[in-house]
């Protein structure tokens, strides 16, 4: 094994050149398409401590030899088993980026004994098609060597033009690879590139090892739509976006990238760890995670009147008469003497916009509270702004339960808004922003509706003839889009909040077409459209509404509403079935609750 502070040079008997550096866990990197092994060293400098780190070459990159001329992703993950073999590697944990996370993919597929745990970073999947096109026109577009032109809009597409000051490095690292990069090894490469993002389309579903997808949220050629799709359909697998992120983060942004690839990388190796446990504890924590949850930030004041909280997701009703809820800490938080000895606490769901302060309640920091803004609530407990719901509770029993006490309180106040709260299942927050960003990416003939309420009252929009429709569009589209959904709802000044997915059916009459509905809430006063209805839950059903499967979505959300329990609709206009949503239960907290 390498020695952390050396960077070792090298190459096997049929020519694949490679780094390594560091010590502990064996950890194989592979490059996108341009660049090679050496754009790993942010990686290497960050993780060598820790980790046994080879970067390869790929085949016509670096030292590597050529691919063959109707190259596939086999050719390439053969080679890099055979590099595996060289260094007497028999199990590693496959890191790729780009054109190297399909290559990460297909060696976890082909040989999925060798592989930990996968790691894909800014993958495709599954193009759409002008995306797809535009791709194939590069690829049939490649010139000669260093060609300026081609290198220009390939930076140009990954930092933006003009680059962001802050981006001229990384900017400047690309561009020395591309133009360093073997011109036929590229172009054999790259058309491969452009044609493998459908390769695995039907095979993700045998994916064996625990799969993070992991892109950026403005990187327009591997969406966040595609990782979202690879991580359902992996059975491991786990979709992680990056606010703000493009195609090259990982030297845009090395620190911050290299922190989730890490943290994912501890996370399989405990578990692969206890495999052999009698009861694998690691794993039960996993088997919990996939129950999806609310995240909470519980709070109360210690005996010297500081406010104390942690980040927890075990949270649940108990009672509605008398109102009792629950929550669980960890016997090893260091604020477990605090809550366990406290005559209250607050319980603060959060909304979609707290991941940052439910980042910070689940840590050490020293100064918790300087992160949100609060005030005490009745009972004297902190209560957060901005939160989706609080519950101000009187400690009704403390109860011990293994590694856990158990929190019941007695609801002395609660508030509640319109709020989107912020989710959490296997390891991830979930948002339903989530689903929307990957609707982005839906054909351009799906019909993208919304039942949007305010105050027990349902929007509608009356048409000349005195029929009644729900605000839908072409897509969801922006603002600036007229025939998006957005785009109309803007155009009638309409403040919405899109909420949770709510029916998707496949038109019977149309198979090429789709409707997607969200449930949503409107802001009042509205603006004086004449169009523009809001009409009570119970009256929906005298409306003279044409469509029949949005008359049916409608007397069904009716009926869901009054008993405050919702699914989702998935089938056609004729037939489907309702999935329902389930109901708060307890389940492992996020983190332990470093009070």
């Amino acid at each position: 094994m390498a020695d952390a502070a050396a960077l070792a040079l090298g190459k096997t008997p049929d020519g694949t050149g490679f780094m390594r550096a560091g010590s502990g866990a064996p950890v194989l990197l592979i490059h996108g398409v341009g660049m090679g092994a050496a754009i790993w060293q942010p990686q290497i400098a960050l993780m060598q401590d820790r980790f046994d780190l080879i970067a390869i070459d790929m085949l016509g990159h670096g030292g590597s030899p050529l691919p063959p001329q109707d190259a596939g992703l086999p050719d390439f993950a053969d080679q890099a088993i055979r590099l595996l073999d060289h260094l007497g590697l028999d199990r590693v944990a496959v890191v790729g980026h780009s054109m190297g996370a399909l290559v990460a993919q297909e060696i976890a597929l082909r040989a999925p004994s060798r592989v930990s745990s996968v790691v894909c970073l800014n993958a495709v999947f599954r193009r759409p098609p002008e995306l797809a096109q535009a791709v194939r026109e590069r690829a049939a577009a490649l010139g000669g060597h260093g060609d300026p032109q081609a290198i220009a809009a390939t930076i140009a597409r990954w930092f933006g033009d003009p680059i962001p000051p802050d981006l001229a490095d990384a900017a400047a690292t690309a561009q020395t690879a591309l133009e360093g990069v073997d011109a036929e090894g590229y172009a054999r490469t790259y058309r491969l590139f452009a044609s493998a993002d459908t390769a695995h389309v039907d095979r993700l579903a045998e994916l064996a090892a625990p799969a993070l997808f992991m892109t950026g949220s403005e990187d327009r050629n591997s969406t966040p739509a595609m990782s979202a799709a690879m991580a359902r359909l992996a059975p491991s697998g786990q979709c992680l976006v990056l606010s703000g992120e493009k195609h090259m983060m990982t030297i845009a942004s090395p620190r911050k990238v290299t922190q989730h690839i890490t943290a994912f990388l501890d996370r399989t190796a405990d578990v692969a760890a206890s495999a052999d446990a009698a009861f694998d504890a690691i794993e039960f924590r996993r088997a919990l995670g996939s129950f999806l949850t609310g995240v909470t930030i519980v709070t109360t004041v210690d005996e010297a009147g500081d406010p104390r909280g942690f980040t927890a997701n075990s949270f649940t009703s108990v009672s509605l008469e008398p109102p009792l809820v629950l929550v669980c800490i960890a016997k090893k938080a260091l604020g477990h003497q605090a809550f366990s000895t406290s005559r209250g606490f607050a319980i603060n769901i959060l909304s979609e916009d707290q991941k940052a302060a439910s980042g910070i309640f689940a840590s050490k920091a020293a100064d918790k509270f300087a992160s949100v803004i609060w005030q005490p609530g009745q009972t004297g407990n902190p209560v957060i702004e901005g939160s989706v719901a609080v519950f101000d509770c009187d400690m009704e029993q403390l109860v011990d339960a293994g590694d856990h006490s158990i929190l019941i309180g007695r609801v002395h106040d609660f508030t509640h808004n319109g709020a989107q709260p912020l989710g959490y299942c296997r390891g991830a927050y979930v948002t339903p922003g989530l689903s929307q960003e990957a609707l982005a990416a839906a054909p351009p003939g799906t019909e993208v509706g919304a039942i949007l309420e305010s105050e027990g009252r349902v929007l509608f929009l009356e048409a000349a003839d005195g029929s009644h429709q729900l605000p839908a569009g072409h897509g969801l589209g922006a603002a600036n889009d007229a025939r998006s959904l957005r785009g109309k709802l803007a155009a009638k000044a309409i403040d919405a909040d899109l909420g949770f997915l709510y029916a998707v059916w496949d038109d019977a009459t149309d198979a090429s077409r789709t409707h997607v509905y969200y449930r949503g809430t409107v802001s009042a006063p509205l603006s004086g459209d004449g169009q523009i209805r809001l009409v009570d839950i119970d009256r929906m059903a005298d409306l003279k509404i044409a469509d029949p499967a949005v008359r049916s979505m409608l007397a069904r959300y009716a009926r869901e509403r009054t008993e405050d329990q919702f699914g989702v609709y998935v089938g056609n206009e004729v037939e489907g079935e309702v999935r329902p949503l389930a109901r708060a239960a307890p389940s492992a907290a996020i983190h332990s609750g470093h009070g």
